[in-house]
């Protein structure tokens, strides 16, 4: 007499064999998508995103790095090589306006990375006010605020900070950063037989953030380019005044 071994429907992808997106296909929904994405790419992938976010600030942190971490939490991927990696990522990408403020020069930069989309040349604007305004130490604490935390890198470049600090203050305040953010979501890996009941509301927050990223960003164009219309439209009566002035010729 022989007795069958029978295995539980959902397994954790330690025990389940397979691909590695086997598992986080039974989540719906865009999170189920981006889950999917991460967990095919693994932890090299989490460095790759992590780097492209830096240089290009609407793919946001706050998304990949709390999925990333609940895939680790629930055995899909190495906790550690996650942290580091990603670390890693933001680090070259830092590195990488850096080079570009110190070589090409802040102004000629912005003008470049403002026509990417979803990229406002006010953000770097923002960041370098930042960044004059608070010295070397902005470079470690605007880690931790949304949009100066790409961009602080730009204008340390331009001014020539030392690589040195530069390094150290973003590896650490990076290291800070990502390190929350993944254990958060580990924290719900190891919950991943009842994380698929609350996917609907992830995918409402991911909705709503991609939402105001985008009219946000629709918005501040709008009023731009009412603002840059307005100031021709002034300058316009004393341009032509000049134009008379010029084209009058002088009494004797």
């Amino acid at each position: 007499m022989t007795t069958a071994l029978t295995l539980p429907p959902t397994l954790p992808a330690t025990i389940t064999a397979g691909s590695r997106t086997e598992g986080t296909e039974d989540l719906g929904g865009l999170s189920g998508l981006v889950l999917q994405l991460i967990d095919a790419l693994g932890e090299w992938g989490v460095a790759l995103m992590l780097f492209v976010e830096t240089v290009f600030p609407p793919i946001p942190s706050e998304v990949i790095l709390p999925l990333a971490g609940f895939l680790a939490g629930a055995g899909r991927m190495n906790l550690v090589l996650v942290l580091l990696l990603a670390t890693l990522g933001s680090y070259l990408g830092a590195l990488v306006l850096y080079w570009l403020g110190a070589a090409i020069g802040f102004e000629r930069t912005v003008r470049w990375l403002g026509r990417l989309p979803l990229v406002d040349e006010d953000d770097f604007r923002k960041a370098a006010d930042w960044f004059h305004r608070h010295g070397k130490s902005a470079v470690f604490f605007g880690r931790f605020v949304p949009i100066v935390r790409s961009l602080i890198s730009l204008p340390a470049g331009a001014d020539r900070m030392h690589l040195a600090t530069f390094s150290l203050f973003t590896i650490i305040a990076s290291g800070i950063w990502n390190s929350a953010l993944i254990l958060l979501g580990a924290a719900f890996g190891t919950q991943y037989d009842k994380v698929e009941q609350y996917t609907e509301w992830i995918d409402r927050v991911l909705y709503v953030a991609i939402a105001v990223v985008v009219v946000t960003f629709v918005v501040r164009r709008v009023r731009r380019a009412r603002s840059d219309r307005a100031e021709r439209q002034s300058e316009a009566p004393a341009e032509a005044a000049r134009g008379r002035r010029r084209a009058t010729p002088a009494n004797d």
